[in-house]
């Protein structure tokens, strides 16, 4: 087993490869790279039987659904490498073109990063969906899973390693720390000289941890407790369509809903619809129902748990919601500035001026006028696979996809000019 710092230096070592690499070498080697996801995908599920096995019990159903692969969540792996390829190449793009009064020829011009670190947790599809971004923008990258998904990660790195291999490129550009450890990630935080950018995707936990001890660059990613407000203005049927997506569908996700607001006018007759749907019509199809967490006034209404002091501030990741009444768009606002992660925010309304001024005062990477919050994913917003989804603001916000991915730098050409 390599350290973690020898991961890192020949990581760093071999990143010119691909830097200089021109956009046919690279998309050749991501599509060497899908090959072999499909034709090593027997290994791959083979390793990831073993960590659901003895993951299952410590991570429960929900997230146990987060770390299990099967064949066509490796096809989708292979899809989304396949759509970097087919993206346009960031490197070398020509951000602005300035001329100045004696000649010089002024452009900013992006540039890779040059390696990029990522720490994640659960979920093996992330190495190959972070593998692909970098090596399409032209980066080294080093990956550090959780001990969960470890096998799983190294069955697909042995795979990324094999189509770089098969395009000539150095395996090393595709760095896997073994250690999965606290001192493994401490490792990567600190390491100054090695890591150009580092991604920390996972719990609150993992994040406040990286952004507290981080010596290298770091963006905070993941953590979404995201919101819907339901309007008194409302389409009723939509409003249930898009909160049972929005909760249901894949509730271990950073997008998925955690907390419904309702306005007061509407709570009466939308709540006991929406238990409906949520409880007895999927218990009735033999899914998990919905636990409400409820505040005193939604409790009047619907059955429920009641809602403790931390269910307004927590990303269950699991089939809960936590349901507050509030009087006005302006209250809705004003508790999601309060609670918000800055991830996804919806409002589901036919009110333009109440979805005007909501999209307008809901400080977050991504807002939403009636449709579900599960949208915040590179995919879906055109970027093919992500990296991450930043909560903050510089230098990337939301799903990041290649352009997230570089940096910029100035090139001048003149012809003997001087200062």
């Amino acid at each position: 087993m390599k350290d973690t710092l020898t991961v890192m230096r020949e990581a760093k070592d071999s990143s010119s490869a691909l830097a200089w690499a021109d956009t046919g070498t690279k998309n050749r080697a991501l599509h060497a790279i899908a090959d072999r996801l499909l034709a090593e995908s027997a290994a791959i599920l083979a390793a990831n039987a073993q960590d659901v096995e003895e993951s299952r019990e410590r991570l429960g159903p929900v997230m146990t659904d987060r770390l299990a692969l099967n064949p066509k969540r490796i096809e989708g792996m292979a899809a989304g490498v396949r759509e970097a390829a087919a993206l346009p190449d960031p490197v070398g793009r020509v951000l602005s073109h300035t001329v100045r009064p004696n000649g010089l020829l002024i452009e900013k011009t992006a540039v890779p990063m040059g390696v990029i670190g990522i720490i994640y947790e659960s979920r093996p599809n992330v190495t190959s969906d972070a593998a692909a971004l970098a090596f399409k923008s032209g980066n080294a990258v080093v990956l550090r899973g959780g001990r969960e998904a470890f096998r799983s990660n190294r069955a697909i790195v042995s795979a990324i390693r094999h189509g770089l291999r098969d395009t000539g490129l150095p395996p090393e550009v595709c760095g896997f720390v073994e250690d999965t450890s606290r001192a493994g990630a401490a490792e990567m935080m600190e390491a100054e000289g090695l890591l150009d950018l580092l991604i920390p995707r996972g719990g609150a936990g993992l994040i406040r941890a990286c952004v507290e001890h981080a010596k290298v660059p770091c963006i905070q990613t993941g953590t979404g407790i995201c919101h819907i407000y339901a309007d008194a203005a409302l389409d009723i049927p939509m409003a249930l369509d898009v909160i049972e997506n929005a909760k249901t569908s894949r509730p271990s996700v950073c997008n998925a809903e955690e907390v419904l607001l309702v306005h007061r006018d509407i709570a009466g007759e939308f709540l006991p619809l929406l238990r409906k749907r949520l409880t007895e019509e999927r218990e009735a199809r033999g899914l998990v129902p919905v636990e409400f967490r409820l505040d005193e006034e939604a409790a009047r209404i619907i059955p429920g748990t009641p809602a403790g002091a931390r269910d307004f501030d927590t990303e269950f990741l699991d089939y809960i919601l936590a349901v507050k009444i509030v009087g006005d768009v302006g209250e809705a606002v004003r508790h999601i500035a309060a609670h918000s992660t800055g991830h996804s925010e919806a409002i589901l309304t036919k009110s333009e001026a109440n979805a005007a001024f909501f999209t307008r005062a809901v400080d977050a990477a991504a807002v939403y006028v009636n449709a579900s919050t599960r949208f915040t994913d590179g995919g879906e917003f055109g970027l093919g696979c992500e990296m991450g989804i930043s909560t903050q603001k510089l230098h990337a916000r939301g799903p990041m996809g290649l352009e997230e991915l570089t940096s910029y730098k100035y090139i001048i050409r003149g012809n003997g000019q001087i200062r």
